[in-house]
This record gives structure tokens, sequence and C-alpha cells, in this order.
């Protein structure tokens, strides 16, 4: 896909290279290309193809304006010994699956990058797509990586930046809405050309803030005066969003080569999601040839995309709750606005006025016939507090397999959603180990729960015989760099004092 444009108007097009370059489209939208499904994946030759080799194939038709060997270089320098296992996404076969007369279940583990969490497999490929622009792609010499995180994103995107030349990143959290893992995380970064900061606020607060300063022409004028252009890490990046439909793809080749489908079988997909970033890569997955029964959406209990998809109402208008599925805790969902622009078939302007309603009243409402379209692609399900904890619990008493809060969320819907007529397989995506959430794992198997997060993890490696990632377990002893905490109003100005500090260095 060469051209890319604004879900909110087609007046300004632009190179796969400008988009990533760039985070945001000048009016606010989010950057899609109408060329996406023009090149179909051959179904029938993936069981034969690598992670890797997919990946060279999938990027190399979203972004074609990479040359062969920038998207190989790319792919090599993301996933070759940067993960925990070859496949980079394995696939994990559930001994009892979630739900009566189910088909065949499987977890597929997306945690096994450098920061534990299912967002290294694109934040460790962003980076080098943009290393790959120049400046003639986005008019200035340096790029800040400006990022509001729920609690992943932040970390594997200071790891993938961190010490890269050309660009500086600073992290925004909500500060005490993070599990002290991830707080870590972010405060003990290394790196000379990193920020982070915690804000007084929710996600939402933090998010809607990132897009008001990417809106900040004033604030644009100076940075680039001084050289830098501003651009994201966060999913409303299309380079953060395309690596992630790999692996829709791979979870397929996996089922291929286990025998488990036969080429051309249904697929159904569940997806704990609160951005709607790592779901719409799989209807990227699907416009583009994948064999996709459904994809269900699984939310927790901030369950703003539950009600939208049925009821066709979309309301922020709700009471935000802090859970111990923090990435999820997210009344805003930043992607929704790219599916709303496909299944509307482009309608540009409808999109343009939704998010105008949006952001004028906090809610919109699509047309009934929109509505259904959306509703024969995804479904969809939640879980309240007790059911995560109790999602934890029976996925351990029944395969022996310790899974996350947020992946706890996705085996819930499984139990309580009926599989799509026709689906041959069913794959959870697991997003996050649950060494991130000791003190929740511990809680949900009734183990002893130290206030301690370490001694939590020590706890949960001799219950169920595993073992804490590396770099989670090491955590305990690394100093802290970052302690700052600022307003809502305030994060502009951060993010400038960043600019300058970061261009000095």
């Amino acid at each position: 896909m060469g051209t890319y444009h604004s879900t909110r108007g087609r007046t300004l097009s632009c190179s796969s290279k400008v988009a990533i370059r760039t985070g945001i489209a000048p009016d606010g939208g989010l950057f899609v290309s109408d060329e996406l499904g023009t090149q179909q994946v051959d179904i029938s030759s993936l069981a034969d193809k690598s992670y890797f080799e997919i990946a060279q194939d999938v990027l190399g038709m979203l972004l074609n304006d990479y040359t062969a060997e920038e998207i190989s270089a790319c792919v090599d320098e993301a996933y070759r010994g940067t993960f925990a296992s070859e496949e980079v996404t394995p696939l994990v076969k559930l001994d009892a699956a979630p739900g009566a007369d189910a088909p065949q279940t499987y977890v597929m583990e997306l945690f096994g990058g450098p920061t534990s969490a299912f967002k290294d497999v694109a934040l460790q490929m962003l980076p080098r797509l943009m290393a790959r622009t120049s400046a003639k792609d986005g008019g200035a010499e340096r790029i800040m990586i400006v990022t509001a995180t729920s609690g992943d994103t932040g970390k594997a995107a200071l790891a993938g930046f961190a010490d890269a030349p050309g660009t500086g990143i600073t992290v925004f959290y909500p500060e005490g809405k993070v599990s002290r893992v991830q707080n870590l995380q972010m405060s003990t970064q290394e790196g000379d050309n990193v920020a982070v900061c915690g804000i007084r606020g929710n996600f939402d607060d933090a998010q809607s803030a990132v897009k008001r300063i990417f809106a900040d022409k004033e604030l644009a004028e100076r940075l680039e005066a001084a050289g830098t252009v501003l651009s994201s890490a966060n999913s409303i990046n299309v380079g953060r969003l395309v690596p992630q439909v790999v692996y829709y793809f791979a979870a397929y080749a996996q089922l291929l080569r286990a025998g488990a489908i036969e080429a051309g079988d249904a697929v159904e997909f569940c997806v704990p999601t609160g951005n709607f970033g790592d779901i719409l890569a799989g209807y990227y997955a699907k416009r583009m040839g994948l064999p996709v029964a459904k994809l269900i959406v699984a939310s927790d209990k901030n369950n703003v995309l539950a009600d939208f998809l049925t009821t066709g109402v979309y309301d922020r208008n709700r009471p935000f709750f802090t859970t111990i599925s923090p990435s999820m805790d997210i009344l805003i969902s930043s992607n929704l606005e790219r599916m709303l622009y496909f299944l509307s078939d482009g309608d540009c302007e409808l999109v343009a006025g939704l998010m105008e309603q949006l952001a004028q009243t906090g809610r919109y409402e699509v047309p009934a016939e929109l509505l259904a379209k959306i509703q024969s692609v995804f479904g969809c399900g939640w879980a309240s507090e007790d059911e995560v904890r109790a999602a934890i619990k029976s996925c351990w008493d029944a395969n022996g397999y310790v899974i996350d809060p947020h992946t706890a969320c996705g085996y819930h819907v499984f139990e309580q959603v009926a599989p799509t007529e026709g689906a041959k397989a069913r794959v959870l995506l697991s997003t996050a180990s649950p060494y991130k959430f000791p003190r929740a794992c511990c809680d949900a198997l009734g183990l002893d729960v130290p206030e301690d997060d370490f001694e939590a993890m020590r706890v949960l490696e001799q219950a169920t015989n595993t073992v804490a990632p590396a770099q989670l377990a090491e955590l305990e002893s690394k100093p802290v760099r970052f302690e700052d905490v600022c307003d809502v109003d305030e994060m502009a100005s951060y993010v400038e004092q960043a600019a300058k500090k970061i261009a000095t260095n």
C-alpha cells in the first residue's frame, strides 16, 4: 500500500514512510490506505514459511514504498535473537478448551520479547521502520516520539527507541494506575534520549492530551525551528499497527503445520483489547485473505467496546474503573476510527462527524446498516474483576497454564461466547506475561499475596513451577531514574523541555 490519507479526509495523501514518521494525520485523523486488501497473502504456502518470511511478505504489501531489502533488514533486526522463541509468537495448545463443545483452543503467546508484553512485536519493528525514513519524509532532522501508555506500550516503546539515532522519546503514564512492575520497567529505563513522566489522571486523559499536543501548531513550529518533529509510538501510528498483522498469519501457519486445520479453514480469534489496535490488525489480516471466522473483542470492566459492538452506541460518559487488567482500562478506543472508516466503505465525512460528536459530547451512534456490518465481523464479551480472577484459576486448574489478567478476560469470553459456526480452531491472543501482574495472579490462584511484587513473583514461581522472565525479576535491583509527575495541562511543556534536553545530548 503506497498511498495513505486521513480517516477524516482525502485532501492530503502521502507515502507510508511519511505516515510512519508523522504518526497522526494533520486533521487529527489516523492514516489509512484504500489499497488494503488489493494484495492477498497466499494461504496455501503459509505452512512452509517462517515468521521472518511471513513478516517480509505482509509488511511488503502494507508498506510498499520500502524496498524488499529495507523490509528484510527491519525484520532481521527486530526479531532475530530478541524473542524467546524462534516462532516469535508461538501457539500453545490448551488441554481443556474453554466453553462446551468448542473447537480446539490455542493460546498465542505474544509476550516473548524484551518487555514481556505483546507491544514488543510492533515496537521492536517501529524504530527500524522509522530509521529508514529521513528528514525529507518528515521535515526535520530529529524525531521526538510522544506516547501515552496504559502500562505496556510505554516500556516497549522505550526499549525500542532507547539511544536510537536521531530520535528522542517521551512517555506519559497515569500515576498510580499501572502495576508496580510496569512502573519500574519505565522508571528504570536506561538511555540518553528518554524521558518518563506520570500524569495526574487516567490513560484517556493522557491519550487525549497527546493528541492535542500533536494538533498544537505553535508547538510544532517551535520544535521544527529547533530541528525536531513529533511522532507517535501508540497504535495511532500505522507503523505500530502493521507489524501486528503478521502474527495472525503466523498463527494460521502454525495451525497448518500442526495439522489442526487445512488451508482455507476458518479460525476464530479472541483479543483482549482496550485501544482496539491489536484486534484491528486481525481485521487487516482478514482483508488480506486470512480465513477469519470471527474477531471477538474481550473487554474488562471498562466495557465501552462491548457495549458499542452490542448497541451501536459509543458512550464514554461512564465511570472509569481501575482494574487488575490496567492496560485495558481505556474509554476512548482510538483505532476504532480506522475500523469505522473501512466498514463504512471509506466514508470520511461520516467518520469525521462521529469523531466530532465524540469530542463534543463523549458519545456517538452509528447507522443501523453499519452496525450490522460491524457485527458480522466482530463479536464481543467482557469480564468483571471476579470473572477475571475465576478465569485465571479455571485455566490453571484445567490446563496447568498461568495467564495474566488481560488474557484472562479473553479466556472468560471464550467460556461465555459460543464458537462461531464453521470455526475449525479458536486462538486466544495472550498479551502479557503473568509475571507483570504477579500479585493479581497469586490472588486468583488462592496463594499468599505478598505486598511486594517481587516476593509475589517468587511465590508464583514456586506454586506453578514456572520462571519469571529475567528482565522482570532484575527490576528489583535496578535504580529508578525517573520520578517526574505533572498535571495534564503541563504535558506539552514537558515534551518541549525533553526535546531541548535531548537535542543537546
